[in-house]
């Protein structure tokens, strides 16, 4: 059986003025950051929203590992809460003076209540204020089928796309 193809498109903002915003109106959500570093948080995170996407590159990372990447200075995590639950995140990784959203997603159960366009709107804003000079994400045909479009909603644009 031939393994279907997949198209990975990589996006960036080069100017935080390119964000189209997307505020929390919901009162039950609540975006916060992470600031006291947990790579169990991180695994669990990966693991709980990425199961549905296919993120497997990760998994087989001993503790070691997955401390030596979320707990690193160039990495910083926000957790989007609904009524309490962890309900979303995005990790933010500096590349110098690039920012990338190194992943991003939605837990299954929150997905359809409007979170995503301001969760992202969220990771492009921290992005611009931890100081990038360009802010860039990859997604792909294994994403939810809204994840492109609520990347370019927010302002994002194709600058590279590749077929696997």
């Amino acid at each position: 059986m031939a393994k279907e193809a997949v198209t990975i498109w990589s996006l960036e903002m080069t100017s935080p003025e390119e964000l189209i915003h997307k505020s929390v109106t919901n009162p039950d959500f609540v975006i916060q950051e992470c600031q006291a570093k947990q790579f169990q948080f991180n695994r669990f995170l990966y693991s709980y929203i990425g199961k549905q996407w296919e993120w497997t590159d990760k998994l087989a990372w001993s503790d070691d590992q997955w401390c030596d990447y979320a707990e690193n200075d160039n990495l910083r995590l926000w957790v989007g809460y609904y009524q309490g639950s962890p309900a979303g995140y995005f990790e933010l990784q500096s590349q110098n003076d690039d920012i990338e959203i190194s992943y991003f997603g939605l837990a299954e159960p929150f997905i359809g209540k409007g979170l995503g366009g301001c969760l992202l709107s969220a990771a492009i804003s921290e992005a611009w204020n931890w100081g990038a000079k360009r802010v860039w994400v990859h997604t792909c045909t294994l994403d939810h089928d809204y994840a492109l479009r609520n990347y370019q909603s927010r302002g994002l644009k194709i600058y590279k796309e590749e077929t696997c």
